[in-house]
């Protein structure tokens, strides 16, 4: 038995999270951790709410309400949202814990005691109008380098370049839109990156796991030369910038900037999920304690990969500290909406509560992996998820697994028949299930979730063709135990169908379990695809329809209230 530890990229705390966040970290990362549970592996599967920094100051003030009681019930409203989606975190924590305080303090402690932290007076955008000095984020302007008249100060949406703000061209306030600014000079600390350059490309040469998208944006970042970063900011909503003797002197008004101690939150999370189960949360983390064995997985989408692959592994290695650093970082492109960005600000595309709305979880998982956005950017359309669900979910598989179970309601009265001598159909059936079985597994493995999806629906579509050849409602009429035999073989599938698709779909995947007699806690990925789920005189009671199908009158409706086609 091995040990997984898998986070994804924390959701941010302002608003509910758009299908392609979902898709982009959280629902893979879910994936995942089910395969390895399946597979009977020790997996601790992290995530958080991202909670600080000016947009959560900004998103409470709009509400009317105090920051940390705005992200108190956000953070309810998102961790609804995973469980309404079946997201399987063992925690689901928050960077405003007490633990990621603490935890972000130490670090910065470390990096200052090494050298690697210095102070340095910059010079910052001030609002007049605003009267106040503007995060990275909420200074606007045209990027000096693509033309785009959008970008902001810490980072150009369009090319992906890191900013400064004092770059853009005809900069603005985000939160008022005035111009009426200027650059004033205030005092910060910057992590010394420039000193880390070496040992970072060294930790990414080694990094033979990652697919290609992550290691090409690692590398980009590192052979256009890292920069010092400042990780503080001049906020009241963040960590303070203290130790354990109290504030830095002249640091009072100031927090460490959110891209510092967002990802310290996986291991304060781990830290705040260990208080509550009574668990070690040390041998996750620190090598020295425990994890030497832990394979660590990361999921996030492209533009979260370079702070993953430069600043918080420049925070580790500054901290000469045993922990544990990613092993596999798996990063995703972006699901488009109709060619166009989904955007949570802007409101463009379908969110986490909207689309369960809509359709079951099991239809958003399935379709959203099947076309996951891993060699390109994915877009969704309507008629593309109306396909997936209508094609995959409810003709093959649903189809299947009514045929067969209702057969043999009418015809074994709910029970399962005797098994017979294998012919020609049956070698067929279970050649193309071990080729596909193996597919499954080893895409899995990989984190390829298209071709893993694209496997298991070759076992479901291999499933139908048998059916279709061995043809029980023909055999029944002149050998009825021929017929049985077809029947023992089909309602085998039934389980092993709940198996392999258990990671993709746990709703429809735990209804074909209990429909046969089998508790979905205790499935497991199969090793070969013909082994006995359910004994001969064993009762079943076919389910209602698995996968009720999406009509065209729906398309019409979703489509005039979200737009899209």
């Amino acid at each position: 038995m091995a040990r997984y530890l898998i986070t994804s990229a924390l959701p941010y705390i302002n608003g509910v999270k758009h299908l392609g966040n979902l898709a982009g970290s959280m629902l893979p990362a879910c994936v995942q951790a089910r395969f390895r549970r399946l597979q009977g592996h020790e997996v601790l599967y992290i995530c958080a709410t991202d909670e600080h920094g000016t947009p959560a100051e900004l998103a409470a003030a709009e509400a009317d309400m105090p920051v940390a009681d705005y992200c108190a019930r956000q953070h309810e409203i998102q961790k609804r949202a995973g469980a309404d989606f079946d997201l399987s975190f063992d925690w689901f924590g928050r960077t405003s814990d007490p633990e990621n305080h603490a935890l972000t303090q130490h670090f910065a402690a470390r990096l200052r005691a090494a050298g690697l932290i210095e102070e340095r007076a910059t010079r910052q955008v001030y609002s007049i109008d605003d009267a106040r000095f503007l995060p990275d984020r909420y200074v606007e302007g045209t990027c000096p380098h693509c033309g785009y008249e959008r970008a902001r100060g810490d980072q150009c949406d369009n090319c992906s370049r890191l900013l400064d703000p004092a770059e853009l061209i005809a900069p603005y306030s985000a939160i008022s839109k005035s111009r009426n600014i200027e650059i004033r000079e205030t005092n910060h600390l910057f992590l010394r990156q420039t000193a880390l350059q070496s040992a970072i490309r060294a930790w990414v040469d080694a990094a033979e796991n990652w697919p290609s998208l992550a290691r090409s944006i690692a590398y980009k970042w590192l052979d256009e030369g890292l920069q010092d970063r400042s990780i503080t900011r001049d906020l009241s909503w963040g960590v303070p910038v203290a130790d354990e003797s109290g504030p830095l002197p002249g640091y009072e008004r100031k927090v460490f900037y959110v891209w510092f101690d967002a990802p310290i939150g996986y291991i304060a999370a781990t830290q705040s999920w260990a208080s509550a189960k009574g668990a070690d949360w040390r041998r996750w983390w620190r090598r020295d304690q425990g994890a030497e064995d832990v394979t660590y997985v990361q999921f996030m989408g492209k533009d979260n990969v370079a702070f993953h692959t430069v600043s918080f592994p420049a925070t580790i290695l500054g901290s000469g500290e045993p922990w544990v650093m990613v092993d596999r970082l798996k990063a995703f492109n972006w699901v488009t909406w109709y060619g166009g960005k989904f955007s949570t600000s802007q409101k463009r595309g379908v969110f986490m509560d909207q689309a369960i709305a809509l359709a079951p979880s099991d239809c958003w998982r399935w379709h959203l992996m099947a076309q996951a956005p891993e060699g390109a950017d994915a877009a969704f359309t309507w008629e593309l998820f109306q396909t997936s669900v209508n094609k995959d979910l409810a003709d093959v598989l649903g189809n299947f697994v009514n045929r067969v179970l209702r057969f043999a309601q009418t015809r074994f009265d709910a029970r399962v028949p005797a098994a017979g001598p294998a012919t020609a159909a049956e070698t067929t059936l279970f050649e193309k299930l071990t080729r596909a079985l193996a597919e499954a597994s080893a895409a899995h493995e990989a984190m390829e979730f298209r071709k893993a999806a694209a496997a298991t629906r070759a076992m479901w579509v291999a499933g139908n063709e048998y059916l279709q050849e061995a043809a029980p409602w023909t055999a029944i009429k002149t050998d009825p135990e021929r017929a049985g035999a077809i029947v023992h073989v089909a309602i085998q599938l039934v389980g092993l169908f709940a198996a392999i698709s258990a990671p993709f779909i746990p709703r429809i995947a735990a209804q074909m379990a209990q429909a046969i007699g089998l508790s979905p806690e205790n499935l497991a990925w199969p090793v070969s695809p013909n082994q006995i789920y359910v004994e001969p005189g064993a009762a079943f009671a076919p389910p209602d329809v698995l996968v009720k199908k999406i009509e065209d009158a729906d398309i019409a409706a979703w489509t005039a209230e979200f737009g899209g086609g």
